[in-house]
């Protein structure tokens, strides 16, 4: 079995999800023995039924106790914060409608939201989502995304992401290379797009580009195979894809992180030796484990871990790799500010809301 600084090796590639809104023993023991570089919330760990006081001092008291267990100052406190299906903060938050209604908005909402963020002491939001709204049957995309075409949803990611820069929240595109077109949803099975390189081109690729021109700092791999450009692997564990089209010809040089490896379309693939090693040389540097799969106990997140030791081991994961990827890691982390937990004013959250209903009825903001 690895030892304790192994483990905590693979904790600078990791972002865990927490099982509630305390810690119970095996989030302590994921914590002080894995070390994560990060944190990704959900709805679970903010209390429900509780006015906004009680949730939040519950809330602050947990992020204390991941910082401590994790003896992290510096941690990625991120959170899935889209607007629409994708919230996760109960009320007072604000729930902003899905990306596609905010239109010219969409930097006036990102710049509310990350208020909101902040507040609540995260630093990164899982957003903006850079897919099109190219499929209307898409199950899992669909009006998440900015618009319909390259150009409209360029517009509004980019806006999308230039708002929360501009409050000090750390953006990320995803899901490269695109989810839009897919008829399935990646956390329930693989979904295939038989898609070339040229159509990529032509479409998909467009609003990663713009975002990159940005300087996006971080972009999210997508669980969807693309069986004309890559037959053997999702994009996540794609050479050609991350390294061939991401890194070399858009010239990305930022963290390449991965969507949730406990999503049911690579989730077996995790419970197979050699998969992380192979993710590395594939592209990627950070790891999402989110701990959402009923079978998703501390032994797999552990075992999870133990393969990254077990490649360095056996040679099949170069020190060179892991070493180019913890220096992406080190500098992102280096950018991002840390945020303390604090409540919210009235004024700002009914201007908030307001703004949400505006963009909910396409009208014009009065005050």
């Amino acid at each position: 079995m690895a030892v304790a600084q192994d483990m905590h090796r693979f904790g600078h590639h990791l972002i865990v999800g927490i099982s509630g809104t305390k810690l119970n023993d095996e989030d302590k023991r994921i914590l002080s023995e894995i070390k994560p570089a990060g944190i990704i919330f959900y709805a679970k760990n903010f209390r429900y039924g509780v006015h906004y006081e009680e949730w939040l001092q519950l809330y602050q008291d947990l992020v204390n106790q991941i910082r401590q267990y994790a003896e992290r100052n510096s941690m990625l406190i991120t959170i899935d914060h889209e607007g629409g299906t994708v919230h996760r903060p109960y009320l007072p938050i604000t729930r902003f409608p899905h990306a596609f209604l905010l239109q010219s908005r969409a930097r006036e909402v990102a710049k509310a939201a990350g208020l909101e963020l902040k507040s609540l002491g995260i630093n990164i939001s899982w957003s903006p989502v850079a897919d099109i709204f190219s499929n209307p049957d898409n199950p899992i995309i669909g009006p998440r995304a900015f618009g319909t075409t390259p150009e409209t949803a360029a517009a509004g990611a980019r806006d999308y992401f230039l708002g929360l820069r501009e409050v000090g929240i750390i953006g990320c595109a995803k899901h490269f290379p695109g989810h839009g077109d897919t008829s399935t949803d990646s956390h329930l099975e693989l979904p295939v797009l038989n898609l070339t390189i040229e159509e990529l081109r032509n479409r998909e690729l467009i609003p990663f580009k713009t975002l990159i021109a940005e300087q996006v700092p971080m972009i999210m791999t997508a669980h969807i195979l693309f069986p004309q450009i890559d037959a053997g692997v999702p994009a996540t564990l794609s050479q050609t894809i991350l390294k061939g089209i991401l890194r070399k010809e858009l010239g990305f040089a930022g963290v390449i992180v991965s969507d949730d490896l406990d999503m049911k379309a690579v989730s077996n693939m995790y419970a197979k030796s050699g998969t992380v090693a192979q993710t590395f040389n594939a592209g990627c540097d950070l790891f999402i484990v989110s701990r959402n799969l009923p079978s998703s106990s501390v032994e797999r997140t552990f075992a999870i871990a133990q393969d990254f030791v077990n490649s360095l081991s056996n040679g099949s994961l170069d020190e060179r790799i892991v070493e180019a990827a913890k220096m992406r890691i080190d500098s992102l982390i280096a950018m991002t500010p840390q945020y303390s937990v604090s409540a919210l004013d009235q004024d700002t959250l009914k201007q908030h809301a307001e703004l949400a209903i505006a963009c909910a009825l396409n009208r014009v903001v009065t005050r």
